[in-house]
């Protein structure tokens, strides 16, 4: 399994390959705020590690696994803020929160929140009845 630091910059080279088709170095250290040689260290990991492939002033590409990966902590990263949303966290404060919990939950975890997400889809006044409780808990 990768390390949160190797998450961090794997969902964020798939979010980059979905949204322009390419992920640069120089766009992943922009998006990270952190150095290119930075990004150029992991990204050699991650190829190492088989999670892309990698050829220096080439470009990289997801492998099978790179993009399976990716495209779960996408998920989990838009689950998690979905989450906080329903539950009434203020917005200026879900992505900061999410970014410091989403590897610290299990899959387990993030399966059983989407569950209660689900749940509250299920039928919208479920929703309402509990921005209800907030706002009495407020007052």
């Amino acid at each position: 399994m990768p390390t949160p630091s190797m998450e961090d910059y794997i969902e964020q080279i798939y979010i980059l390959i979905e949204a322009k088709g390419y992920a640069r170095v120089s766009d992943i250290a922009e998006a990270l705020q952190v150095h290119p040689s930075s990004v150029t260290k992991m990204v050699q990991k991650l190829d190492k590690d088989e999670y892309l492939n990698y050829e220096k002033y080439r470009g990289l590409i997801l492998t099978t696994k790179g993009k399976k990966i990716g495209k779960r902590l996408v998920y989990r990263h838009e689950l998690l803020e979905q989450f906080l949303e329903v539950i009434g966290v203020n917005k200026k404060n879900i992505y900061n929160d999410v970014e410091g919990i989403e590897h610290h939950l299990s899959w387990d975890s993030i399966d059983r929140i989407g569950d209660l997400l689900q749940y509250f889809e299920e039928n919208p006044t479920r929703v309402e009845e509990l921005k209800e409780i907030h706002r009495s808990n407020v007052e």
